[in-house]
């Protein structure tokens, strides 16, 4: 069987969604026709089941969760959502409605249940069956540390983990480990998994920053004496524990919905009330010095290395390398004005619009042009890491005083440290604090907005 690493998640959950509310819609009109305004009760019920379904991560199925788990997330769920049903109901019927309300969510929970069910045996037999859906993966570590864990891959092909190769470290630990390492990038292996009882301290940091530095996923076998750190995600593969090595808090599904609902208002707000009245004044003002367009658009890498169109004010002059050297204090190529938007970091203000279209967030790692993020890449430890979540407008290595160019290398490798504890600290508390500091800092000048 051949494996195909295609990614259907993405597309699996929005159908979910699009299914499961069909459901609720569907049974509330037929079950539930005595509300003066369906309209309005069906708002209402969908955004009480996106809300408790995100509360309690209802979506939240992967490919190693057990049916158990599915079963018990349902029945939270429905409880959750029939509570607020039931207390809608009270601003819209008399008392006697409520055992149609009781009907109504039991029988949502049944026929949604049985679709989830459905999508979750369909795609293990899929697996199987056509070889779909797979992630590549490969194993290090002694024989016995790793004879579960390879078994369980052997004997599961439902779960879509296609074992790739098994590097044992019996004898010519260190070779076996390189070995290990060149395979995983010829062959575009997804996940490395490693016990960590057969590897050195320093062996596990070498591979650690090979996984960061070549977006791998990097995943251990815990000997049972070893202690997990707070950054460190644990799983159960049936009962084989896991650990994940980087746990990205923005992955998960309510932290992610509330980044970007606040992306969204915050970037909203910022389009209309400012930069509806911003941008017709930046174009006279950038148009009057130079000949030339009012936005300076350039190619920036962003979440999961992806290019994007990243828009700034223009500062410049039109020149030719623009995409290859950075900005310097006293550039000749820019402009008057451009000196006082750079200065005030006005320049930076269209990259709202990338936040708005979900290129960028607010506050996140500060993204680079894609030449000077190739070199780093290849320079800087972990740099790599920056690329697990969105780009921000600003973050907080920047509110560190590690921004604009880079003059030494710790300038960069400051900013690298202070991206990635912000990775896995992040917080909506943390993200408005840095927006706070950073317009604290803009206000009070800050000598290194070039």
């Amino acid at each position: 069987m051949v494996a195909k690493t295609g990614r259907y998640s993405g597309y699996i959950r929005p159908f979910s969604y699009l299914i499961d509310l069909s459901i609720i819609n569907a049974l509330s009109i037929y079950m539930l026709p005595f509300h003066n305004n369906l309209v309005v009760y069906s708002i209402l019920i969908t955004c009480g089941w996106f809300v408790s379904a995100i509360y309690l991560g209802f979506y939240e199925v992967y490919r190693y969760t057990k049916v158990i788990s599915i079963l018990n997330k349902t029945v939270k769920q429905s409880v959750l959502f029939g509570l607020y049903c039931l207390a809608l109901e009270l601003f819209y019927s008399e008392f006697g409605n409520q055992k149609k309300i009781v009907l109504f969510v039991f029988t949502a929970t049944i026929l949604i249940v049985l679709v989830k069910l459905f999508i979750y045996y369909f795609l293990r037999r899929f697996r199987v069956l056509y070889g779909g859906n797979y992630r590549k993966v490969v194993l290090l570590g002694n024989d016995e540390n790793i004879k579960p864990l390879k078994h369980f891959f052997t004997e599961n092909p439902d779960y879509g983990y296609f074992l790739e190769n098994v590097f044992s470290l019996q004898e010519h630990k260190k070779e076996k480990i390189n070995q290990c390492l060149s395979f995983v990038l010829e062959n575009k292996i997804d996940e490395i998994y490693c016990a960590m009882a057969d590897l050195s301290d320093n062996q596990v940091i070498d591979i650690i920053d090979f996984a960061d530095n070549n977006l791998k996923t990097l995943k251990f076998i815990p000997s049972e004496k070893q202690m997990l750190s707070s950054n460190i995600k644990f799983e159960f593969y049936d009962y084989i524990p896991v650990i994940s090595q980087r746990n990205i808090l923005q992955e998960e599904r309510f932290n992610k919905t509330v980044k970007r609902l606040f992306d969204l208002i915050f970037s909203t707000v910022i389009i209309v009330f400012l930069l509806s009245w911003l941008v017709p004044i930046m174009s006279i003002l950038i148009k009057l010095e130079s000949k030339g367009p009012l936005f300076f658009v350039q190619k920036r890498n962003g979440l999961n290395y992806k290019n994007f169109n990243c828009y700034k004010f223009r500062s410049m002059d039109l020149n030719d390398t623009a995409d290859m050297e950075l900005a310097s204090k006293n550039d000749i190529r820019i402009t008057k004005i451009g000196k006082f938007i750079r200065k005030t970091s006005i320049d930076e203000l269209p990259q709202f619009f990338n936040v708005f279209f979900g290129d960028m967030s607010v506050v996140g790692p500060r993204p680079h042009m894609v030449s000077v993020t190739n070199l780093y890449a290849a320079k800087v430890d972990k740099f790599m890491v920056r690329h697990l979540v969105k780009p921000g407008i600003t973050g907080l290595a920047q509110t560190k005083g590690y921004r604009g160019e880079v003059e030494t290398d710790d300038d960069i490798i400051n900013r690298v440290k202070y991206d990635i504890f912000y990775i896995e600290n992040w917080s909506i508390l943390l993200d408005i604090k840095i927006i706070f500091l950073t317009i604290f800092n803009t206000l009070k000048g800050d000598d290194k907005a070039y």
